[in-house]
């Protein structure tokens, strides 16, 4: 049987860019940094496992971030080498993942909170600095176990944006954000128990950006006090005000950072090969 590919969004020429968005999103939520790059850049995102318009994993409990990464291989391959990696949240923690088993293909890594959670409880047993997002997977487990896939959505749209964020969205966006909630177990199996240790991702050697929101919730900033000390290479901007969602909420400020993230890149691939 052929194996499945992901839907993918697809502009530009240049060299190559991938954006992996976060989970309860979809390629979408990078419309507007590949309109500001595909002038420059050959920039494409991927619809992850379950997500807009790609197809499903075959279980709602378990995954690893290695299956995410070999389902996105193909657009990896089409962005060719050297590639940049942009990702979000779990998308982040996928972008990792890839940089760590290939690392000679990426020239430069743009990350935003990753949620590798699993580091921190490598780092110091629960209770930890995970135990929110923790909770937050329980309410949303025990209200699918329930049949209310939309009580689910809030437990987890609440934790990541604040009280209130679910009741706030849009009607029309709510029914695809539930749909995509009833993967949370799988999201937090590949997140909390990703075996690799902190230590590995000191391979990473090329430059990267490492975002943090002020707002975020303390799970987010738990992984970034673990995880930023050993990278080699690494450029830490907090926003001040975002939260998690900023590249979502606050797309022009975040996509502003990162252009001038891939500027300087580029400048330094010109000045090191002349």
């Amino acid at each position: 049987m052929p194996s499945l590919q992901p839907y993918v969004r697809e502009a530009g020429s240049g060299p190559g860019v991938v954006c992996i968005h976060s989970n309860a999103s979809s390629s979408s939520q990078w419309r507007g940094l590949i309109e500001l790059l595909e002038a420059t850049h050959h920039v494409l995102a991927p619809d992850s496992y379950g997500s807009g318009k790609s197809p499903d994993w075959s279980s709602e409990s378990k995954i690893a971030l290695r299956d995410e990464v070999e389902f996105i291989e193909p657009v990896l391959a089409r962005a060719g080498t050297p590639l940049i990696l942009i990702g979000h949240s779990y998308g982040a923690a996928v972008a990792l993942m890839a940089a760590l088993a290939d690392p000679d293909r990426i020239s430069a890594l743009v990350l935003y909170e990753p949620t590798l959670f699993a580091l921190v409880d490598a780092e110091s047993p629960p209770p930890n600095g995970a135990d929110g997002i923790r909770a937050a997977v329980a309410a949303s487990s025990a209200a699918l176990d329930a049949g209310d896939r939309e009580r689910a959505a809030e437990h987890f749209i609440d934790y990541w944006m604040g009280p209130g964020s679910w009741q706030a969205t849009p009607t029309q966006r709510q029914r695809a954000i539930a749909d995509s909630t009833v993967n949370v177990r799988r999201w937090a199996h590949a997140l909390l128990t990703e075996p690799t240790p902190v230590g590995a991702f000191a391979a990473l050697k090329m430059p990267i950006l490492y975002l943090l929101g002020e707002r975020s919730p303390e799970s987010a900033h738990a992984v970034a006090r673990v995880l930023i000390p050993v990278l080699a290479q690494v450029r830490v901007l907090e926003f001040s005000g975002l939260g998690h969602m900023g590249p979502i909420t606050h797309p022009e400020t975040v996509n502003a950072e990162i252009l001038d993230f891939l500027a300087e890149v580029a400048r330094a691939d010109v000045l090191n090969v002349g």
